[in-house]
């Protein structure tokens, strides 16, 4: 496919909407790739990360190897999340701690958004793939009321695999790499080092991330080979399940002072009108709407973009 400057300075967009949403410990890079119609070819060049790219390189050049696995477009997604994680990590954390509501809120409205998208996608509707559904939905909700680890744990090893693991989630629609994090207990450990700069433990993170990635890459694609409406299906679930993780309104039921910081180990979601203090219900409401449209503005952008490409 021969793109012009202008679609690869798009594509780093997209990159940067994916590297934001990652950030968030709730909602999946993955889900944005998916709206913004690049989720497969982001899959399908993946896997064209193997030996063989080895063999080209050494056998045709540099150049050839480069074009083999797509690399412009892998190029130019990947500086927009680094671009991206990295300037948004402080407020990220920022609005978690003062404004989460409305940081929930938006979000949330944007994962009910991705649902219908995604959900569009299905071809076709039967038994199984009613089932793999509904069993999507039940796994992503039993994943969000898992309480986190511990995060004392810091190993080399222990960060290298948490990476592999949030890896898998940050290309799953609907499952955070950032929320998989904060269930291993390595996800503050993983903010600091990004606000300290603390380039050893990035690099094990990065280097767990890139074995996870090329790994579960594969078993995505063949899924979406052999299988497609049903791992729609599974996927669409995962959002659906996801929902309960993102809902702005939560009662905590059990938190502990880690390193002199209030940290919440389980909640529930309530009513807003049970929640105790300010439940900001009307720029909620407005922050949700606002996620939603979001959504519609890029699944319009990707049709678009689809037409003139065909």
């Amino acid at each position: 496919m021969k793109r012009s400057l202008f679609d690869y300075l798009i594509i780093s967009l997209k990159g940067i909407a994916m590297g934001a949403a990652d950030v968030v410990p709730g909602v999946s890079g993955g889900t944005i790739a998916f709206i913004s119609g690049i989720y497969e070819e982001l899959i399908e060049t993946i896997n064209k990360i193997s030996f063989n790219t080895l063999k080209i390189l050494r056998n045709e050049g540099l150049k050839a190897a480069w074009q083999s696995i797509n690399g412009n477009f892998l190029l130019s997604l990947f500086i927009g999340m680094l671009i991206s994680i990295l300037s948004l990590a402080r407020m990220v954390k920022w609005l978690l701690e003062n404004k989460p509501i409305l940081l929930w809120a938006f979000f949330f409205g944007l994962v009910l958004a991705s649902v219908i998208f995604i959900a569009k996608q299905i071809k076709e509707w039967n038994a199984a793939v009613i089932f793999m559904l509904i069993a999507g939905s039940a796994l992503g909700y039993y994943i969000t009321i898992l309480p986190p680890m511990s995060s004392t744990s810091s190993s080399s090893l222990f960060m290298f695999l948490a990476g592999s693991l949030a890896v898998c989630a940050m290309i799953l629609p609907g499952i955070s790499g950032g929320f998989i994090l904060l269930l291993l207990g390595a996800y503050k450990p993983a903010l600091d080092a990004l606000n300290d700069k603390d380039f050893k433990t990035i690099f094990l993170l990065a280097g767990g991330a890139i074995v996870g990635l090329l790994t579960f890459s594969r078993l995505l694609k063949w899924m979406f080979d052999r299988y497609k409406n049903a791992t729609l299906a599974i996927l669409t679930g995962f959002v659906i399940g996801s929902l309960n993780k993102v809902w702005p309104w939560k009662d905590v039921l059990q938190s502990e002072m880690i390193n002199g910081k209030l940290k919440i180990l389980k909640e529930k979601s309530i009513s807003p009108f049970n929640y105790e203090g300010d439940n900001q219900l009307m720029f909620a409401v407005l922050f949700a709407v606002i996620g939603f449209l979001v959504i519609i503005a890029l699944e319009r952008s990707a049709t678009k973009q689809k037409d003139i490409e065909v």
